[in-house]
């Protein structure tokens, strides 16, 4: 072993001086030190010789690598230019694109409507999508007992809690940390335990809105709602307001829009009707602001629930609740 590493020394000393230019140096040494080259194979070699001998080789065999680099960096230097191993950066390359994130459609509209709404004096508040009882049903007038309940399949978790089914449940929670006057919005995830089809998800988002202030009325109500749609279409669109039944506003209505994806003419995501239910909404029942320590015989305000997983298909012309939280990049990186 010893012969072979001085032989390829003498052989390398020779060859180094024969070199004319830049070129053939970086071959050369890609030809005696790259992965596969004459004396990465030889070093290889060491650990087969007997254990007595392989210190004092090996020592060798690092001794005549180093001469070896030496005169490879000597003879760069000759040749100019910087110096250049195999593992760096070649210059003449094309740049690599790196692929930017960005934000989900679901994102973009929660973001353009808090904007909306910081502008008209509005908090954006967050709750806990874990809630209690008492916040997601006894605090907005739906006790033990009420058949509203069953408008709401639940996920209940061991311990007596449940996952929140609406944002509601932070009406409560702001009334009772700020008081009033008040005004704010809750974006954020809701669970439902129920079948799932083109217009229905087990969980999707949604975002409330509340506005607690003395003589608050009906068109404070209407005056907000038709400012959002506008901000968000862009456009006029057809809407309607029917009587609903919500057991935590008096009166309660249902705030429909004229389906988009079809323009009216019926769909699956509008159930053949023409029109999408998108807003229930109505003046906040005096049992919620006496729950929140507010005297409904001083204040009164307005409550809304926007389904933000509905609002971005009619903005975007989506036929399917599904496809928003699948997880398909064909999808997600169209926006």
């Amino acid at each position: 072993m010893e012969e072979k590493l001085q032989q390829f020394k003498k052989e390398f000393v020779e060859a180094v001086q024969t070199l004319a230019s830049r070129e053939e140096l970086e071959k050369m040494y890609t030809a005696y030190f790259g992965r596969k080259g004459i004396f990465t194979r030889l070093f290889k070699q060491v650990k087969d010789i007997a254990a007595a001998e392989r210190p004092r080789v090996g020592k060798l065999a690092n001794a005549i690598r180093e001469e070896a680099e030496h005169l490879i960096r000597q003879s760069r230097k000759k040749f100019g230019g910087a110096e250049v191993r195999e593992t760096s950066l070649d210059p003449t390359l094309p740049g690599v694109r790196k692929s930017l994130g960005h934000l989900h459609p679901l994102t973009q509209i929660q973001y353009q409507l808090e904007d909306m709404f910081r502008q008209m004096g509005f908090l954006v508040l967050d709750g806990p999508e874990v809630e209690s009882d008492f916040y997601n049903f006894t605090a907005l007038n739906i006790p033990a007992d009420h058949p509203a309940r069953d408008m709401q399949d639940t996920f209940w978790l061991r311990d007596g809690n449940l996952l929140r089914t609406h944002t509601s449940p932070v009406q409560v929670r702001a009334l009772q940390k700020f008081g009033a006057p008040f005004r704010g919005i809750v974006p954020g995830r809701v669970f439902r335990y129920e079948a799932t089809d083109a217009s229905h998800e087990h969980t999707f988002y949604q975002m409330e809105g509340l506005m607690v202030d003395r003589d608050i009325s009906i068109s404070n109500l209407i005056a907000v709602m038709k400012v959002l749609l506008q901000n968000i279409f862009n456009r006029a669109v057809d809407v309607r307001l029917r009587p609903g039944f919500f057991p935590f506003v008096e009166p309660g209505f249902e705030l429909d829009i004229k389906c988009l994806i079809c323009d009216g003419a019926g769909c699956s995501v509008c159930k053949q009707t023409g029109w999408l239910e998108l807003l229930p909404c109505g003046l906040v029942h005096p049992a919620v602001l006496k729950a929140g320590n507010v005297d409904p015989s001083v204040y009164s305000g307005f409550a809304f629930g926007l389904g933000l997983s509905r609002l971005v298909m009619l903005k975007y012309g989506i036929n399917d609740i599904r496809i928003l939280m699948n997880g398909d990049l064909r999808f997600v990186n169209q926006f």
